[in-house]
């Protein structure tokens, strides 16, 4: 072959796919573990202790943005109050769905309001003003997008169906972001975040 063709790559290899008669077998083995088959590659415990502190961190997010919609005051805060009032219903809807992924591998959601603030990585913090609150919504949201992307590298092939809700999640978060960044500059002409 001349130098100047390459070989033609290799093609990479597919995983066996089972026959219909092993699906079948496999499918009535152990039915009371739900729908963790024996070719989940996660690690049922450790998902659930995950999403468990997810659930706690979206919980938190619901409690601070239901506040700030009812506690914002101001010139010009009925549409911050409104917009509170959207995140507020979408962080539990994803607080819904973390809550069903838990209960399909076989976990209780934990909604016990003792303990919530430690088991959330995002903090309920009040805010003195409006911007005080814009600034408290940024920064939590901030921390769930570089939380919410750490975790969908970690559960990556293992749990493709954990990683997909996450994805979603994310999306969300990322606009939420963007939502409080607009807002925070709208009301001080420039982002005031510390390093």
């Amino acid at each position: 072959m001349p130098d100047d063709q390459a070989a033609p790559a290799a093609k990479t290899a597919k995983p066996f796919l089972s026959d219909v008669k092993t699906l079948r077998e496999r499918a009535r083995q152990n039915l009371n573990s739900g729908n963790v088959t024996t070719t989940y590659q996660g690690d049922v415990d450790k998902t659930i202790e995950i999403l468990q502190a997810v659930l706690a961190t979206e919980i938190v997010c619901v409690l601070r943005y239901t506040m700030h919609s009812i506690a914002a005051a101001g010139i010009s805060s009925d549409s911050v109050k409104a917009e509170f009032a959207e995140h507020a219903k979408e962080e539990q809807e994803h607080m819904l769905a973390v809550a069903e992924r838990i209960n399909q591998l076989g976990g209780t959601p934990n909604f016990n309001p003792e303990g919530l603030a430690s088991r959330s990585a995002s903090q309920y913090a009040e805010g003195e003003n409006l911007v005080d609150m814009i600034k408290e919504n940024l920064i939590a949201e901030r921390i769930a997008v570089d939380h919410y992307r750490e975790l969908i590298r970690y559960f990556g092939d293992d749990d493709p169906t954990t990683r997909v809700m996450l994805e979603g999640i994310l999306a969300v978060e990322e606009e939420h972001t963007d939502d409080m960044h607009d807002l925070l500059v709208a009301h001080e002409g420039k982002p005031m975040l510390e390093g």
